[in-house]
């Protein structure tokens, strides 16, 4: 027991002489923590040689906070065990030149050096439960600034922890600094919804910002137009449905977000496919013609006031060659190849069209309106889709 504040000494020396960027932390009354720990470990060790008492009992304040160092700052715990083996192998050379000394008999160094390594893992175990401890704490605090970043990026009027008095771009840099999240110069926001209740949360990359503690995830993309940034997405969100937003400033998510959230309301009522994480850009006039809908079904109203009484199915039937007019803007025999019937039957009903609508039909905004409101139907499935044109 004497010896182990020299033996400790000589261990820390060669310890930095074989990793000299280990960094020297002291504890309150100055002295090095690295040092501290080597001499507790073998002193508890001696000690249990001595008495032969059970396993030899490590204290684990030192060896929990060599571990929490390391998580801390971000390095595996390959060095540290290195360390620990060599630090080892330095002591039983020491016991070997004492055991020599005082004779004692192999089989009881054997045993000695089985002690040794057990209490080589019970060292490594204490700092794996720091180190662990360490990297918990950090991925919370990193969960919580992320959900604080997300919260401004998302808000309708963007503002500092301070209030509004701090300009919107310097408060999304600051709290993007303290993620160590690269502010973008577009991002686009994207609305989840869940295969199941505990569905595990998706395995986008790093820079995806995620927020699964909402009923519906949010996250947010960076530079989705960046290459290979569609694939990788597509293939982390496999197996979940939802909708990403149009690409946008970073100070315009929120109406990124917005667009996502109606499209996920129009997958929920089957009016977008349903399955499957959409792209707004790629549903521009779903999303456009089926959101107003109070507006849309009162133009409608007005502008579909002569079918009144023409029957349900024969006013359809007008109603969707009148739309096969308006977007080809041909005669007979075109807008009769996009319907599917014979040209003859498609002259009836434009005549009919003419009756019904007069010179309305030939008013640029008349058209307009029209095929607006017609073009809304069919998104809703209250019209037959057109037979695509070649």
């Amino acid at each position: 027991m004497a010896e182990a504040p020299v033996l400790a000494e000589e261990i820390l020396h060669e310890i930095r002489r074989e990793y000299p960027h280990l960094p020297v932390v002291l504890d309150d009354s100055g002295e090095p923590m690295a040092l501290v720990g080597i001499r507790r470990a073998i002193e508890v060790f001696v000690q249990h040689l001595e008495t032969a008492e059970g396993r030899p009992r490590v204290h684990p304040e030192v060896f929990q906070e060599f571990g929490r160092g390391e998580g801390l700052h971000g390095r595996s715990l390959d060095a540290l065990q290195a360390i620990y083996r060599l630090g080892v192998r330095l002591a039983w050379r020491r016991f070997a030149e004492i055991g020599q000394r005082v004779e004692i008999p192999p089989p009881a160094m054997y045993e000695l050096v089985d002690a040794g390594y057990e209490y080589l893992d019970g060292l490594v175990d204490q700092s794996v439960r720091g180190y662990a401890e360490a990297a918990a704490r950090q991925a919370g605090e990193r969960l919580r600034l992320q959900r604080r970043l997300m919260e401004l990026l998302l808000s309708e009027h963007p503002q500092g922890p301070r209030g509004l008095r701090d300009d919107p771009a310097d408060a999304l840099a600051e709290r993007a600094a303290r993620v160590g999240w690269p502010l973008p110069a577009r991002v686009a926001v994207g609305v989840l919804l869940r295969p199941a209740r505990e569905a595990v949360a998706p395995a986008v990359a790093q820079e995806v910002l995620l927020d699964m503690e909402c009923e519906q995830p949010r996250m947010v993309v960076p530079e989705p137009d960046a290459a290979g940034r569609s694939e990788l997405l597509h293939r982390a969100l496999a197996g979940w449905a939802g909708a990403i937003g149009p690409p946008v400033p970073p100070a315009d998510a929120a109406k990124s977000l917005r667009w996502a959230e109606a499209a996920v309301r129009l997958m929920e009522r089957g009016l977008l496919p349903a399955g499957e994480v959409l792209l707004c850009t790629e549903h521009t006039e779903a999303l456009v013609l089926l959101q107003p809908e109070e507006l849309l079904d009162d133009l409608a109203l007005r502008c579909l006031a002569p079918l009144a009484h023409c029957g349900p199915t024969h006013g359809r039937r007008l109603a969707e060659t009148l739309l096969a007019w308006l977007e080809t803007r041909g005669g007979a025999p075109e807008v009769a190849a996009r319907l599917g019937v014979h040209p003859q039957t498609v002259r009836y009903r434009l005549r009919q069209i003419r009756e019904l609508w007069g010179d309305e039909v030939d008013d640029p905004d008349r058209r307009f309106e029209l095929e607006l409101v017609l073009r809304a139907q069919r998104l809703r499935g209250e019209l037959g889709e057109a037979r695509p044109r070649r």
